[in-house]
């Protein structure tokens, strides 16, 4: 649970700095979520489009294999729905 702890702050921080309206950048959107939702190919294909560093590239594999075997499904879904609020608060 403290991974999934860690998310919802990652996410939290990402949007408080996506900008001035609050919402989040569509890039970092699909990001979380295929950080939480894909696979590790499909995530290490989308972070490579970003950074060509073969040892970035290794470790985003190793974090998101990491992710996906301790991370329960319900995990998953209760940092999306973090996000999913954060982004529906109308102070944002």
């Amino acid at each position: 649970m403290k991974l999934a702890g860690a998310l919802v702050l990652l996410g939290a921080a990402l949007l408080l700095t996506s900008g001035g309206d609050c919402g989040i950048c569509p890039v970092i959107e699909k990001d979380v979520g295929l950080f939480l939702f894909g696979t590790p190919e499909e995530y290490v294909d989308y972070v490579a489009e970003y950074e060509d560093d073969p040892e970035v590239l290794e470790s985003t594999e190793s974090i998101k294999q990491c992710v996906d075997s301790t991370l329960t499904d319900e995990d998953k879904q209760n940092a999306a729905a973090v996000i999913e609020k954060v982004k529906a608060n109308p102070l944002c």
